[in-house]
């Protein structure tokens, strides 16, 4: 009886299909846009036709920092995430929040999914220049800092090719409209696709 259930369970296991976990903020969300315009949406879509059983999570917030990521991960953890696509840390920087807040922010989130053994890959960020040089600079080397420290693939800038671009934002010139949420999918897949 006991090896039975063992059987379905590594049958159920191998049809299930791997999760994927978009922890972000209104960037993540596609702020203004529908459910299917956002980049996860896209990224499900265009990984479905090689990967059928994959299934994404839009864990996107309009607002969310660094600081909202453990106790949101908590509830995601029941989904039982395969890979965790972490892009939180734009409203830190641009709400001017300690560099070492979110670098101890982020680290948690990261630590708690490896120990569940969940895949993580960063989402680098960049900041506008009215934030100062030495802020900005500061803010946006944590991401490479922290991506070495714990042996994660690293996107070096979700918004490459988008941000600052008026053609690929709404009209408030910081969240990507459709367009520019194509590029981000774009963007994200080269380097999440090669670790599935």
């Amino acid at each position: 009886m006991k090896l039975f259930f063992i059987f379905l369970l590594l049958i159920s296991t191998s049809v299930m299909g791997q999760t994927i976990l978009f922890l972000g903020d209104s960037l993540t969300e596609g702020y203004q846009l529908s459910k299917e315009e956002a980049f996860p949406a896209l990224i499900e879509k265009e990984l479905k036709k090689e990967h059928k059983k994959i299934k994404v999570i839009n864990g996107g917030v309009s607002g969310a920092t660094s600081a909202s990521g453990m106790k949101r991960m908590d509830w995601y953890l029941k989904a039982k995430p395969d890979f965790l696509v972490l892009a939180l840390g734009a409203n830190d920087g641009l709400r001017g929040m300690k560099v070492t807040e979110t670098e101890k922010n982020l680290s948690n989130v990261i630590e708690k999914a490896q120990h569940r053994g969940i895949t993580v890959i960063l989402a680098g960020m960049k900041m506008p220049t009215n934030m100062g040089e030495p802020y900005r600079t500061q803010f946006e080397n944590i991401f490479p800092k922290i991506a070495k420290k714990y042996s994660i693939k690293l996107i070096p800038f979700i918004l490459e090719g988008v941000g600052g671009k008026p053609e690929f934002n709404l009209p408030d010139g910081i969240h990507p409209n459709p367009k520019g949420h194509e590029i981000m999918a774009k963007t994200i897949l080269k380097v999440l696709e090669p670790e599935l």
